[in-house]
Order: structure tokens, then sequence, then C-alpha cells
């Protein structure tokens, strides 16, 4: 347990004001801080928050970031979409201000078990899984982190007796100090936000960084088939690794048609293939990962088959929507990059209208080629990437600009036959066109439902 820090009286300045810095204001305000926040935003941008921010007595900057207000600060909590070298930032380090992510602040709070999870892809799905499985076996959970509420926003609710499994992503783990979690789990390493760390190797030592101050009572969980984030294997913390295509010294891998958990040399089956409902071979690791860390956390064989089986998948994470006249449809909004756009791609056995397109985040799409050439029929673009991606994909695949998703959607609803798969695997960030990505994968799911009951009602017509 980590024992706190007093905040009374200390200058803290938050900086961005999305659901995590209003957070993070209104935590430091309770516990006595003098708290600014701050975001480049007007106060017609922020509707009710402003007046909330006020009430708890935190005086707001609006519109602009003002350098003397950083310079002034005892603490300053970045937002994780604020970036670490903002130049404000940048000049309040060098004079010393002390800078934390709002994770780093939270675990000087924490009480009980903590699971870390990161990685480029899975991290949604494994570390809901994680806390599925525990809390099918009995035991006390709190779900928190980049998958929804901040993680300063279930301190109150820790206990002693409580295990919280957090999802962690890059912006969050740059600016850690002592954070430490008893489990910590990296999943993989594939290029994305180069737009912000700028280089691969800037960006897996932030993600590594899970592991920094892991000591030998902890453990550490990785995956053995993805050489880029093996590299990160701690030296302090006890290692487990998770496999789909061979035998781990420690962890879980898969023997034939079973998950086994191997440790100091004897083994146990956790659970059969057959029993994982999610679709691709991707799920599979994640399976993998996550029963690790659930036999580590001390779930039993059978509880972590139960909360395997039971689990019914992640919101916006290869989402069934709907079957429309023979056609479905998939809602794979979180896949943010390429790397989980292939992973969305490889769950499906072929004929797929795919939706790409949105905020570039640096990334590649030349490595698209070949799944769409061997699994595609049409691609259907959209956002301020479509004109990069046409470029490194054309001639792989039929290609249709359609720069909106309503276009996309009902451009698709058109070309599909029966047994076709529509899929929006977006391999993109949504902030040109939406407010993050499941407001997106909400739009597309409504786009669908309005197909199915336009469907419903020609049907009901032809009676």
């Amino acid at each position: 347990m980590p024992g706190g820090t007093d905040l009374r009286g200390k200058r803290v300045l938050v900086v961005g004001l999305a659901r995590t810095g209003v957070a993070t204001s209104i935590f430091c305000a309770d516990r006595g801080a003098l708290v600014t926040a701050t975001d480049s935003r007007g106060e017609s941008d922020l509707g009710e928050t402003v007046a909330k921010l006020k009430e708890t007595g935190v005086t707001v900057e609006l519109g602009s970031h003002r350098e003397k207000t950083f310079l002034e600060q005892d603490l300053i909590v970045p937002s994780p979409g604020v970036p670490a070298d903002e130049p404000h930032l940048q000049a309040a380090r060098a004079k010393g201000v002390t800078i934390w992510s709002e994770i780093e602040l939270a675990y000087r709070f924490t009480k009980g078990r903590l699971i870390g999870i990161t990685g480029s892809n899975g991290k949604t799905t494994t570390t809901s899984l994680v806390e599925h499985i525990l809390r099918s076996a009995g035991m006390r959970t709190i779900l928190a982190g980049n998958i929804g509420t901040p993680l300063i926003g279930c301190v109150d609710a820790m206990t002693d007796s409580t295990c919280t499994v957090v999802e962690l992503s890059s912006f969050q783990l740059e600016l850690v100090d002592t954070f430490r979690p008893n489990i910590g789990v990296f999943l993989n390493l594939t290029p994305d936000h180069l737009d912000r760390h700028h280089t691969m190797e800037a960006y897996g030592a932030a993600k590594a960084r899970l592991f920094e101050n892991q000591t030998a009572d902890d453990a550490a969980v990785l995956n053995a088939d993805d050489p880029p984030s093996t590299a990160y294997a701690p030296s302090l913390p006890r290692v487990y690794w998770f496999s789909r295509k061979k035998r781990v010294a420690q962890g879980a891998y898969v023997r034939g048609q079973e998950i086994v958990f191997r440790h100091d040399g004897a083994e146990e089956v956790l659970l059969k293939l057959e029993d994982i409902p999610l679709a691709g071979s991707h799920n599979v690791e994640n399976v993998l990962a996550a029963s690790a860390a659930a036999r580590l956390a001390g779930a039993a064989a059978k509880a972590i088959a139960k909360g395997v089986q039971s689990f019914a998948g992640v919101e916006h994470r290869l989402e069934f929507v709907s079957e429309i006249g023979g056609v479905r449809y998939y809602n794979d909004s979180k896949a943010t990059n390429v790397d989980a756009t292939l992973k969305a791609i490889d769950a499906f056995p072929g004929r797929i209208l795919v939706i790409l397109g949105g905020k570039d985040k640096g990334s590649d799409y030349t490595v698209l080629q070949k799944p769409l050439r061997e699994k595609a029929i049409l691609a259907l673009l959209i956002g301020a990437a479509a004109e990069k991606i046409e470029k490194q994909i054309s001639g792989s695949v039929a290609l249709e600009r359609a720069e909106t998703l309503e276009r996309a959607v009902e451009t698709a609803s058109h070309a599909a036959r029966r047994g076709d798969v529509v899929l929006l695997a977006p391999a993109c960030a949504s902030f040109d066109q939406f407010q993050n990505y499941e407001h997106r994968g909400r739009v597309f799911k409504d786009l669908v439902r309005q197909l199915e009951k336009q469907a419903a009602g020609a049907t009901s017509g032809k009676g």
C-alpha cells in the first residue's frame, strides 16, 4: 500500500478537462489542494463541467494555456491527451515542478492489490476479462483506467481486500514515478501513437514503465510470441509468459486444444480452446494473458474456465451488431491502429466490406494490402486519413471514398450480399469526426439499426 500524499495547501494544475481531468481536479480539491484546471477549449465547449468544477473550489482557465500558471505550481497533472513534451510542461519541468500522470497520483492513494495491463492491442478485452474472471471467482474487484472510469475516481471504493484491474495506455505510463502494480501484463507492441511518441523505441519504453518499480514480490506477464515486447522483459519481478505457439517455462500456453498454466514445473489445464466464446486468434492470446494474470491473482482453474465461458466480450471490440438479409455487421471501432485492423480482418474467413479511416497517427497502411487482397471485396474510406490510406492500399481491393460513416454504411448495405461481413475496423483514431472511438462505434450501431428497421419495414410491406 503506497501510503498517500498530502495535498493540503499544494498548488495543483490539471491540464485538460476531459473525463480524467475533471475527476483529477475534484479529487485534489476534495483533499485540500489549491486546484487550477486549464483547457484550450472555451466554456461553451465544456458545458456543465465548468460550473461543476467551480462548485468544488477549482479555479478554471479556458481558451488557452498560460505559461505563468504552469510555472507557479507544486504539481501538474496532464490529462492523457496532453503530450509530455508540450512546451508549457517542458518549461515547468525545467523549473523543477513535479509532473505526474493521473495514475501516478491515484496510485499513491490506492489500497488492495493492483493488476495493470498495457499493450498496443487487446488491452480493453483482456482487462475486462481479468476483472470478470476474478469477480466470477468471488473476489471483490474494481475495473478502472483507460477502459472508462479513471483510476483516481475509484480510490474511495478501494479497501485492503479489493483487487483493482486497470487498463493503462502509454500516455498514462510515460509520466509515472512510483507506480507499481502487483501484476503487470504487457500484451504486445505494434506501431501506434507515433504521431505522439515519434519513435517505436520511445513508445515501447513508455509501455515498459509498467514494470519499472516492481519488486521480486511482483509478477510480470509478457507475450512470448511477440518479439518487440519480449525485449522489455524485466529482471526484478517474477516473469511469466503466454504463448499460442510453444510451451513456456512459466505461464500459460496452448497445448493441443487446451490452455495450460505452468508454474515451477507443474502444469494444470485451465480450459479448452472450444470454451472461448470470442472470435479470432488474437482473442486466444487475450485469454492466455488473462488466464495467467487471474491464476497469479489467486483464481482457481475452474473459476477461470467459468469466467472465460461466460464472458460476453467488450463493446466496440469485434462486437456483433446485427444480421440483415444474411449480411453480418460488426463494430470494431476500438481498432484504432493498423495491427488491430489486421487482427479484425483475420477473424473472418473472407468476403469482408471494411470501413477504414479517421485521424491518422503516423501509421503505415501498406501492410493491409495482402489481407485485403485475400479477404476483402470492398474498402470504404472515411475521414481525414482517407487519401493516405487510398494511396497506400490502392490495387489490393476495390476502393470507395465514402468520406462519412453514414455514407459508408449505406454504400456497404447496397454492395453486400448474403454471407458477407460489413466490418468497421478503422485503423485510425476517431477525433477528426467523432468525440472518441466509443462515439464512432455507437454511431455505426445506430446506422445499422436504422438499416434493420428499413429491412423489417420492407419485409412487412410485402405481406
